[in-house]
């Protein structure tokens, strides 16, 4: 399957969504901060990113630039608690592909990463 980052600052988020990627055969990197992320992209590529916005040594949006800056096609979908409606905007003029709010579901955040995969590959 596919190559999945993923950037929280939470370790039970990372355990978690690891656990429900793996099970639909991804293989999963983690980061605990942004530095972490920044690294972490830049060793291994991933096909995707699931990215937390509060993050203690850069925010989420920052990371996302960087990223960007990297790899101008990075595959990034933003997940947080902040579920405001301009959040989600906000991260979408950024250039995450899809934005989901915490706790997200086993089904969403699969059905979610089946589809940018999919969207990217077509």
């Amino acid at each position: 399957m596919a190559s999945i980052m993923i950037a929280d600052d939470s370790a039970f988020t990372r355990r978690t969504h690891r656990r429900i990627l793996e099970s639909d055969g991804h293989v999963v990197h983690e980061a605990a901060s942004g530095m972490a992320a920044l690294e972490c992209f830049a060793m291994h590529r991933p096909d995707l990113v699931l990215l937390d916005l509060t993050m203690e040594d850069m925010s989420g949006l920052d990371v996302l630039a960087r990223l960007r800056e990297m790899e101008a096609e990075a595959r990034v979908v933003v997940i947080s608690a902040d579920v405001q409606r301009s959040t989600g905007q906000m991260v979408a003029e950024a250039g995450a592909l899809r934005f989901l709010g915490k706790p997200v579901s086993a089904e969403s955040l699969l059905g979610t990463v089946r589809d940018v995969l999919a969207e990217s590959a077509s």
